[in-house]
């Protein structure tokens, strides 16, 4: 008998064992995990900053570069924008106009700069008018790629890519590409536009797209976005090119608006004035 109490004893005590906690064991810096929001800014912040020149604001008329009432028309526009894409789930936002001319590249920076002040947003703006510099040249910012050497895998987006502030990053065109419409309208496009949604996770992709009545550039990327906006110049862009564009542009995504650009005259119910509005 006391050989089997002692057997039961024994038994009770290994169970005990094994059920009480075990000590915490030292956690190595290789275990840890870094969070997922530190891990995505990371990666924001391997990206090179941009210069630009103070002298530029004025002269490339980049009026939402430093906030205040200049910027006004641009913050407007931002924040209607930004209420539709938000609403509709909306992330890929292209600005095409009917010819060149229209001031697309401009409102696509001046856009850029407001949407940096919106600091708990993060925006990639990338230029696909491949067929010259536009955004590069309005920024006078100078390298050795295009944006079609990306897609193509000839250099890393990171590498390539320029970041203003924490939230923007500009992907520019430093030389023309001859053939823009076939790598616009490429699998590698598609593919280029997933991983880099992926990897960077914006809330908002601008693109600078070619006019629609100049080529075919635009006609076989912009069924890969969610809707676009439509400039036009006042003055200079006839309402029937208006018409046309809008209806093309209507075939392939969704119309976000129509912007006209360029307005040197307008009337007082769509005036700006701060402190008066």
């Amino acid at each position: 008998m006391d050989r089997l109490q002692q057997a039961i004893q024994k038994a009770r005590r290994a169970r005990d064992s094994r059920q009480q906690p075990q000590p915490l064991q030292p956690v190595t810096e290789e275990q840890l995990h870094v969070p997922q929001e530190s891990a995505d800014e990371d990666i924001w912040l391997t990206v090179p900053e941009i210069v630009i020149d103070p002298g530029l604001i004025s002269r490339k008329r980049l009026m939402s570069f430093n906030g205040g009432a200049d910027a006004t028309p641009y913050d407007m526009l931002r924040t209607k924008m930004l209420q539709q894409t938000l609403s509709k789930g909306w992330r890929r936002v292209a600005l095409t106009s009917p010819y060149s001319g229209c001031g697309k590249s401009t409102a696509a920076a001046n856009l850029a700069f407001s949407l940096s002040r919106q600091e708990d947003l993060r925006t990639i703006v990338i230029d696909f008018d491949m067929r010259r510099r536009g955004l590069a040249e309005i920024l006078k910012q100078t390298g050795n790629y295009s944006m079609a050497d990306v897609i193509q895998g000839k250099v890393p987006f990171h590498e390539h890519a320029l970041r203003h502030g924490n939230n923007v990053i500009f992907g520019l065109n430093f030389s023309s590409t001859r053939n823009p419409a076939e790598i616009l309208q490429s699998r590698r496009t598609i593919e280029f536009l997933e991983q880099l949604e992926a990897e960077y996770k914006p809330d908002v992709i601008l693109f600078d797209t070619p006019p629609l009545m100049a080529s075919d550039d635009s006609h076989g990327f912009l069924k890969n976005v969610d809707c676009a906006l439509l400039l036009a110049a006042a003055e200079e862009t006839s309402i029937d090119h208006i018409d046309i564009a809008e209806r093309q542009l209507a075939e392939l995504t969704n119309v976000m608006g129509i912007v006209l650009n360029k307005c040197r005259y307008i009337s007082g119910a769509f005036g700006n004035e701060y402190g008066t509005y």
